[in-house]
């Protein structure tokens, strides 16, 4: 379970004020996929960043019963001059999970060959989005934070990411953020509205994005 506690943040920019979570009260239940909705500058990435704890609100706090990821295929922590497999090994170090199970689930899994031995730095975009989902899979959590993460490579690893996902999926619970609505309806189970500063929290995935379309248009 999560739960929002009078959360606030604020941001200034160009001497303008402008709050994108007023106030917010919502739990996010243990187990259940919620689909994070909102329009394009409405919060959503701020919203999840709080919750994984890399940013911090203006006021109010987060609480929570279980484990919960970084953002899902974020690769901006990795050390550009440590390889790979020095990588992985670091994060699951940090996150208590055996290193050469983990680096043998990632090595497998990227199909970086010998790349997975060379500096993050001589990486291209591919190869470290491959890595960086890799790492985020070989955790397990309680709950997974999802913003925009498509996966790459070919059709076969397309597929292979996606089967690995849904099966985290299948015992744990996960925050989405995504312009794909048929992703969000094949993934979750309950919706999130953010518009405005305020969430409004839906048991029924259908209704969020009904109440999301709603908003829409009246943005014209």
């Amino acid at each position: 379970m999560i739960r929002l506690d009078r959360l606030t943040k604020t941001y200034v920019l160009n001497g303008r004020r402008k709050t994108v979570a007023d106030d917010i009260n919502a739990v996010f239940p243990t187990n259940v996929s919620v689909a994070l909705l909102g329009r394009n500058g409405a919060g959503k990435s701020s919203l999840l960043k709080m919750i994984a704890g890399t940013m911090l609100p203006t006021s109010g706090r987060i609480l929570s019963t279980g484990t919960i990821s970084w953002p899902v295929g974020f690769a901006g922590s990795f050390n550009a001059e440590l390889t790979g497999e020095q990588n992985t090994r670091f994060v699951a170090r940090i996150y208590g999970v055996d290193t050469k199970e983990m680096s043998d689930f990632v090595k497998g899994f990227a199909e970086l060959g010998q790349h997975f031995y060379l500096p993050f730095r001589t990486y291209s975009s591919g190869m470290r989005a491959r890595l960086a989902f890799g790492v985020s899979m070989a955790v397990p959590f309680d709950t997974y934070l999802v913003d925009e993460v498509t996966a790459v490579g070919d059709a076969a690893f397309r597929e292979k990411s996606n089967r690995v996902f849904y099966a985290r999926m299948e015992h744990a619970g996960a925050i989405v953020v995504s312009h794909s609505v048929g992703m969000l309806r094949e993934t979750c189970q309950a919706g999130a509205v953010l518009e405005k500063g305020k969430l409004t929290y839906f048991h029924d995935i259908e209704e969020a994005i009904d109440h999301h379309m709603v908003n829409m248009r009246k943005a014209g």
